[in-house]
């Protein structure tokens, strides 16, 4: 008996002692790709995908396939997300989804434009003729010389360059748009004294909606960075110092004349500076024609609870009532950019408002942030239905182990009504939106773990303080979003830059952190450095393959070196 005894201990401790000795790897080890499977195509190219990653030692898949729009797809599309499943399944392979995104909002708003945040204009002047009020700039507004067809001693009144006439900035007579004069631009490469633009500054009233418009054409341009802005650009700065607008006009690099239209809210600013031209342009020549600039009204109008729109008599100071004083309004476009115009107020029969009365108009309007980001408003009850239809139909379609909640690089929010009758800071916005994002996946999937981008809860990066230097559309910061955060959450760091900062601060919240590599480079040497930052990081889970240019070329070499990368003991370190 105590043979037999002695025998099974011998036993127990060998195999303990064998477990100890076997090398330890990430757990997470994971491939990013954004697929909308919109036919069999798409299919095969996540099955290619995923078979280098699971044959190089990877074993999750985050997937981006329109999941916040998951209860709008066709049948089609559930065929083939079964397929991927089955493909996934069969390799060992896990799929992330990613959903309830806040930042960049395409599902949400496919269900509903109108749960964009949302800028406020207020007493936009709108006058009746002939039953309908349109908007009547108030005070006037316009560029003078806008087609440069004024020359006063080498110099274009109503403009400033960054150095004399024919140095980089040339009056062309022969290639123009209209009139007779354009502006040509060329010779600007190394030159940051003088690069390439012309400065207009504008009076305009505050918070006011308004457009600028111009003429370009292009030559020989370099190509844009693919995760930039392109070469040429429109920026308008309030008060000179802070950006209005982030719309990418993305000329191309050789082109005939394009029109080129801008909007932006003038906030609380009383003047803007207007630069156009190129930013760090090194080849290549541009001209320009044809400025103009107006107050417009109702562009992008968002109607919802959180948005209210007012009408309002001048003079008697009556507030109308929608519907009997004059027809519901919305912008039937409500494309988020301003080519377009804005409704006109139509006036029926009965109503209250007069021929000739000039009515003060106020509302909220949504727009871009570059080409497409638009972001909805976390303070929407509607926003969080949404969501938790689409958690459920991912639960009954994929049955995840883990949800990717894409809250990343939220560049609009707080200055709709909705978010300022909270009377929190944005950090606190953001915080409670994350919580209530916690509690819809665990009431559908209680048993499910949540990962998220680290940018908008990290002090060292998007939520870090700014005293006005304001991130992009928001007038606050996001301090603060990540205080009393869950120790659940596992964090997906992505700033290479950062990167010991970032997993240190999760670190130290006691989360779980996610390295996010590869981001397009052409090599893995950064890859390699992320890796030594996990290793010295207590609760360190693995890192991903993230690519958004779906360059997988050196997916299966990233594969091998994450799967034999042995991690060293840390206390605390759980696998």
């Amino acid at each position: 008996m105590k043979s037999w005894t002695f025998c099974l201990l011998l036993l127990a401790a060998l195999l303990s002692l064998s477990a100890c000795s076997k090398p330890k790897i990430y757990p997470l080890r994971w491939v990013y790709a954004s697929n909308n499977l919109s036919d069999d195509s798409q299919v095969a190219e996540l099955d290619s995908i995923v078979r280098v990653a699971a044959a190089h030692g990877l074993n999750g898949l985050y997937l981006s396939s329109g999941f916040d729009a998951i209860d709008l797809k066709q049948p089609e599309y559930f065929e083939r997300l079964a397929r991927i499943k089955s493909i996934c399944d069969s390799l060992g392979m896990e799929i992330i989804p990613r959903c309830l995104d806040v930042g960049y909002n395409g599902g949400v708003l496919a269900h509903n434009k109108n749960l964009a945040e949302g800028l406020p204009v207020e007493e936009t002047l709108f006058v009746v003729k002939k039953g309908e009020a349109r908007v009547v700039a108030d005070p006037p507004v316009g560029i003078v010389n806008g087609g440069f067809e004024k020359v006063v001693k080498k110099e274009i009144p109503g403009f400033t360059f960054g150095g004399p006439l024919d140095e980089i900035v040339f009056v062309d007579k022969t290639v123009v748009q209209e009139g007779k004069t354009a502006l040509r631009f060329e010779n600007f490469g190394g030159k940051e004294d003088n690069p390439g633009r012309l400065f207009m500054e504008i009076a305009v009233q505050p918070r006011r909606q308004y457009r600028l418009s111009l003429w370009v054409r292009t030559e020989g341009l370099d190509e844009a960075n693919p995760f930039g802005s392109g070469r040429f650009r429109v920026e308008v700065l309030g008060g000179g110092e802070r950006p209005l607008s982030y719309y990418d006009p993305r000329v191309r690099t050789t082109q005939d004349w394009k029109q080129v239209v801008v909007g932006f809210n003038s906030k609380t600013y009383n003047s803007v500076k207007i630069s156009i031209g190129v930013w760090r342009g090194k080849t290549g020549r541009f001209w320009v024609d044809d400025l103009r600039m107006e107050e417009i009204g109702l562009v992008n109008v968002l109607r919802r609870n959180g948005t209210p729109l007012t009408v309002r008599g001048e003079k008697s100071g009556i507030t109308y009532e929608e519907g009997k004083d004059y027809d519901p309004v919305a912008d039937p476009e409500l494309s988020f950019r301003f080519n377009h115009d804005g409704p006109q107020i139509t006036i029926p029969a009965g109503s209250r408002i007069k021929e000739s009365e000039r009515l003060r108009v106020s509302y909220y309007h949504g727009m871009t942030v570059y080409q497409s980001q638009v972001t909805a408003c976390m303070s929407e009850p509607e926003v969080y239905e949404i969501w938790r239809k689409d958690v459920q139909l991912i639960k009954q379609h994929l049955a995840p182990k883990k949800y990717f909640v894409s809250v990343d690089e939220v560049r609009a929010g707080g200055t709709c009504q909705a978010c300022q009758d909270r009377h929190l800071t944005m950090g606190q916005i953001l915080a409670d939106c994350i919580r209530k994002q916690e509690a819809i996946i665990h009431e559908i999937d209680p048993q499910a773990e949540i990962v998220i981008w680290s940018d908008m809860l990290d002090p060292n990066h998007n939520a870090r303080p700014r005293e006005g230097n304001y991130y992009y559309l928001v007038d606050d910061s996001f301090t603060g979003s990540w205080e009393n955060l869950s120790k659940d959450l596992i964090i997906a760091c992505w700033s290479f830059r950062m990167r010991r900062e970032s997993l240190d601060h999760f670190s130290s919240l006691g989360c779980r952190t996610l390295a996010c590599g590869y981001y397009d480079e052409d090599s893995l040497a950064n890859d390699s450095l992320w890796l030594e930052a996990l290793d010295a990081t207590p609760g360190a889970q693995g890192i991903m393959y993230t690519t958004w240019l779906d360059k997988y070329g050196l997916l299966g070499e990233f594969g091998d070196m994450v799967s034999s990368h042995q991690v060293p003991e840390k206390p605390g370190q759980k696998l």
